[in-house]
């Protein structure tokens, strides 16, 4: 979301909506309790980073009402232009390479961003920079080589092939640039930007319809790379859909990491 060289996974892939929908059906309630925790309300200036889709921005929207401004950015903001209206405005950005859009925000959030950005650090700080004096900065991001498996319980034939391709798709996130072990170096990379208050906590689910409808659009994403990367036949992967068509297996996800903090 952050980047188009290399990037694996394009928002203008026609995957990409079944994607979206899957991490808000999976990671939108935990998300959103903490920005309620954080105290967004009426009339904040909030930064959503790395936007994707809509459906952050548009609780966001409606929770900071008229009086508020939301300001949506990405490298390819096609899925989330249909929610630039006010309060919302929408505008490609790169918070990995450019100075921030604004100042002055009360709250900045960024989800599944991090993880693909090659100068993190410089990120993080960007964000920091456009907080302001008391401004809360939520970060989240999934930490693949916490829990790399697929299917945790590897009890059979089909788990060992689920477990396989999902090893081949964390090799070809890894030669793209993609930090597998980012959310647990969110905390850290908060506190050394200069945060004050930091905490940090994990969602993980292990098995659930948006599960497997988030593994069956990724596949179908990256199909010809994994092929041509030697992961997996175009034999594997159709078998390995019909598994996950099935409703056979529990698919788990990686750990989303969530850090967040407050600027002094």
């Amino acid at each position: 979301m952050t980047r188009t060289d290399g990037y694996l996974l394009d928002n203008r892939r026609a995957e990409a909506a079944e994607r979206f929908d899957a991490f808000a059906a999976l990671f939108d309630p935990t998300t959103f309790r903490y920005l309620q925790a954080l105290g967004v309300g009426p009339g904040w200036r909030c930064w959503e980073v790395g936007a994707g889709g809509t459906s952050v921005v548009s609780w966001l929207a409606k929770t900071v009402g008229r009086t508020g401004r939301v300001l949506a950015t990405d490298i390819d903001t096609s899925r989330v232009a249909p929610a630039g209206r006010h309060p919302v405005e929408v505008r490609v950005h790169d918070v990995g390479a450019e100075e921030p859009p604004g100042e002055g925000f009360d709250l900045v959030h960024a989800r599944l961003v991090l993880v693909h950005v090659p100068d993190r650090e410089r990120a993080v700080r960007s964000m920091v920079r456009a907080l302001r004096p008391g401004g809360r900065l939520l970060v989240e991001d999934a930490d693949p080589a916490l829990q790399p498996l697929l299917c945790p319980d590897e009890h059979g034939p089909e788990q060992q092939l689920a477990n396989r391709l999902r090893h081949g798709f964390r090799q070809l996130l890894a030669h793209r640039g993609a930090d597998l072990s980012c959310g647990r170096r969110l905390p850290r990379l908060l506190r050394e930007a200069g945060l004050r208050r930091v905490e940090a906590d994990a969602h993980f689910p292990v098995t659930s319809p948006a599960c497997a409808a988030l593994e069956s659009a990724t596949v179908r994403q990256v199909r010809d790379q994994l092929v041509g990367a030697g992961a997996a036949t175009h034999e594997d992967i159709d078998r390995h859909l019909a598994n996950v068509a099935s409703g056979g297996m529990d698919l788990a996800t990686a750990p989303m990491i969530s850090a967040w903090g407050r600027k002094p």
